[in-house]
């Protein structure tokens, strides 16, 4: 099914809404945005961030909005673009809860081999773009999937349970005042639940009366995407704000160091973890407010002309022969 794209000079002249076949059969809701032109067109897979969240990048309570102005960016200058649902997620089936890490990894290996397939894409110029959990889906794929681009927002590049550790300090950091003197103990309560999911076997686990999905958790935790980032052999950009509290920017020099041939990295001032700038502190408890405005014109701007250098040069038509 298709619809026309209704926004002017938005560069999208069509959206298909399709179906990704996963390894295990169950079909991922998706859709394939494609730009103004003659194709076959070069494409980006966009993975999803962690959480509940549909192919846009929103959940109930959070919506990020990331996935139509990115698209939109990209088929501004002739990029075609994949976004999906989650497993138990808007159009896509199954139960959110039991989902793990590594199926997300797969379904986004799935997806990319989907997209590499369209008739409408270049099978040989399709990159991967992930944002939060997603970027650390995109290491993964850039190290043992071929892709010709990768760009990472907001992606950690330390062991998993590290990264959640430097989170919870820096959400500390930010409590009001008056709780702060309670901070030796909600560290110890962290602390213990942390251990209680990684003990865990089950695919969900009630911790602190919730159900949680503790497969995720403990796959999470345990990997350490630093070995994949210095297997990748292609071109990457890697972008985190000065103000995430999610995900430590000083993460970026690790990727330039690791990756061979060095990665192009940017600290973007006043970017916070949800895409947006901030002359505030910086604190999750400002995103309700953030996400009033859209993801940052300039970000998405960079991102895109960023891939259309790479991925045009990536086209069977571009390449250089060799002398």
């Amino acid at each position: 099914m298709t619809k026309p794209d209704a926004t002017t000079g938005s560069g999208v002249a069509r959206e298909i809404q399709l179906t990704l076949p996963a390894d295990d059969g169950l079909a991922l809701a998706g859709t394939l945005t494609l730009p103004a032109g003659v194709g076959p067109h070069p494409a980006v897979l966009c993975v999803p961030g962690s959480g509940k969240i549909d192919r846009d990048s929103n959940a109930a309570r959070v919506r990020m909005d990331l996935g139509r102005p990115l698209a939109t960016a990209l088929a501004r200058l002739g990029i075609a673009s994949l976004r999906y649902d989650r497993r138990g997620v808007g159009a896509t089936p199954g139960d959110w809860h039991t989902v793990g890490f590594l199926d997300n990894r797969a379904d986004a290996a799935a997806a990319l081999r989907a997209l590499r397939g369209h008739p409408e894409i270049h099978s040989h110029a399709v990159g991967v773009l992930g944002h939060s959990e997603g970027a650390v889906h995109a290491m993964w794929l850039g190290a043992h999937a071929q892709p010709a681009a990768v760009v990472l927002l907001a992606g950690y590049a330390r062991p998993g349970e590290q990264a959640v550790r430097w989170q919870g300090a820096q959400l500390a950091d930010t409590l009001p005042r008056p709780i702060r003197p309670l901070l030796p103990i909600l560290r110890r309560v962290a602390t213990r639940q942390l251990t209680r999911l990684g003990a865990t076997t089950t695919d969900t686990a009630r911790i602190g009366g919730m159900r949680i999905n503790a497969r995720w958790w403990r796959e999470q935790l345990a990997y350490d995407p630093r070995p994949d980032l210095a297997r990748i052999p292609v071109p990457v950009l890697a972008i985190t704000g000065d103000k995430d509290v999610q995900v430590d920017p000083k993460d970026l020099d690790v990727i330039a160091h690791l990756v061979p041939g060095g990665a192009e990295t940017h600290r973007i001032p006043g970017l916070t973890h949800v895409l947006r700038r901030t002359d505030g502190p910086a604190s999750v408890f400002s995103y309700r407010r953030l996400l009033r405005d859209p993801v940052d014109n300039d970000l998405l701007t960079h991102v895109a002309r960023w891939l259309s250098d790479r991925l045009g040069d990536a086209t069977p038509t571009n390449r250089r022969q060799p002398r």
